[in-house]
């Protein structure tokens, strides 16, 4: 039997990436999908794909910065498949830009999209989790959400709060049969660099060498999908890069001083 066969699974950022790629190993196992994120021919494009492997897929086009307009994507969301067993929270955007020389308005808007939004849509769809007896909530952070990074101040922050909020949601409704998976990636040859924020709110516009050298999105998916099935608390996916988690938590002078020497880019 398919692994998510009858399930409802709803992932942000699903035109691109780990999000796109997670979406097509859903389908594979037969759940039925909605698909979110902002480009409408890409994630078109997706849920096409998506059908020919087997999953019923609905998207809904957002803009995830719009904040006042959650509860009613969250309403058109229950209305696709009547109820949501696996929320997906991966929409994000990331950082290029000194902490100084950020606009203010940028890192609202980055906090609104990694954070707010994502937090919003869990209070939203929890309570009908824990009616239902169940429910699994997803949430991809980063590496850059155990430690700080250079150029990526706002980000870093977001992704910090992220362990924060929804870690404490596993231990408030664990009980309730509600499990929550942090995913944790380093770097991952996708296009976040691409769309990476620069102090104006300008598109970064490059591929950054470190995301070049990154796993594949598909590779990632693989461990995400999987660790998402088996309800684990956290899953890291990446390279050696990862081992700077262990050396944040074991060695955190020596972090301090290897970050001041990491190169950004």
């Amino acid at each position: 039997m398919p692994k998510f066969e009858n399930k409802t699974v709803w992932i942000t950022g699903a035109s691109s990436g780990i999000g796109e790629a997670c979406a097509y190993l859903f389908a594979v196992e037969k759940a039925n999908l909605i698909l979110t994120a902002t480009g409408a021919e890409a994630l078109d494009i997706t849920r096409q794909k998506c059908i020919e492997l087997g999953a019923t897929c609905v998207i809904l086009r957002y803009d995830l910065s719009n904040l006042e307009g959650i509860p009613g994507l969250v309403e058109e969301a229950f209305k696709c498949f009547g109820s949501i067993d696996i929320l997906f929270n991966n929409a994000g955007v990331s950082q290029r830009a000194k902490s100084l020389d950020t606009l203010f308005e940028v890192e609202k808007r980055i906090m609104d999209i990694n954070f707010f939004a994502p937090v919003l849509i869990t209070k939203l769809v929890l309570p009908e989790m824990i009616q239902k007896g169940s429910g699994t909530i997803a949430v991809t952070s980063s590496i850059a959400g155990k430690f700080g990074f250079p150029l990526r101040s706002t980000y870093s922050a977001s992704k910090h709060a992220l362990y924060g909020y929804f870690e404490t949601v596993q231990a408030e409704y664990y009980n309730q049969n509600i499990r929550v998976v942090m995913i944790c990636p380093g770097r991952v040859n996708t296009n976040i660099s691409m769309n990476a924020l620069e102090e104006d709110g300008q598109k970064h516009g490059i591929l950054d060498s470190g995301q070049a050298g990154g796993i594949t999105s598909e590779k990632a998916a693989k461990q995400i999908v999987d660790a998402i099935y088996k309800q684990k608390p956290e899953v890291f996916v990446g390279g050696k890069e990862l081992f700077m988690v262990t050396i944040k938590r074991l060695f955190p002078g020596l972090a301090r001083k290897l970050i001041r020497k990491i190169k950004p880019t």
